[in-house]
């Protein structure tokens, strides 16, 4: 099979996930309770499929190592560590937050969806980023 697709593949659901906090942020806000829920199930099934692709290519391509040795490597580095990270540890609280909405727990909900939002919407944008220093920007 062709991997050459998932780096995109994988950054443009990096992007569609943050376009969904994004508009699910703004539904919340307006009052919008039931296009706010389907909004953020799809933020979760867009970050459900890239976290399959992501596990699926890096299993079969191991690494990629960032094609410049000069300041632009230390920046991807400054960019890359906390990203996956934070990745790593929301995993579980996206999952808490998603529970307690579907059992209408909605305090415990919006307790820690406050900062939860931001990390999520961190770790999507900067999925972005990582793709464009990789294969983009400084090839």
């Amino acid at each position: 099979m062709d991997l050459s697709l998932f780096p995109a593949i994988n950054a443009s659901l990096n992007g569609f996930t943050a376009s969904l906090l994004l508009i699910g942020l703004i539904l919340i806000k307006n009052g919008k309770k039931v296009a706010h829920r389907a909004v953020m199930l799809t933020a979760v099934a867009s970050s459900t499929l890239f976290l399959g692709c992501y596990l699926y290519y890096h299993f079969h391509h191991l690494t990629t190592r960032f094609p410049r040795h000069d300041w632009t490597k230390l920046l991807y580095y400054l960019i890359l560590f906390p990203h996956i990270i934070l990745a790593i540890v929301m995993l579980p609280f996206i999952f808490m937050a998603l529970a307690w909405a579907l059992k209408g727990e909605f305090d415990r909900h919006k307790k820690i969806t406050r900062w939860l939002w931001f990390v999520w919407m961190y770790v999507s944008v900067t999925g972005v980023l990582v793709y464009f220093m990789l294969y983009r920007w400084f090839v």
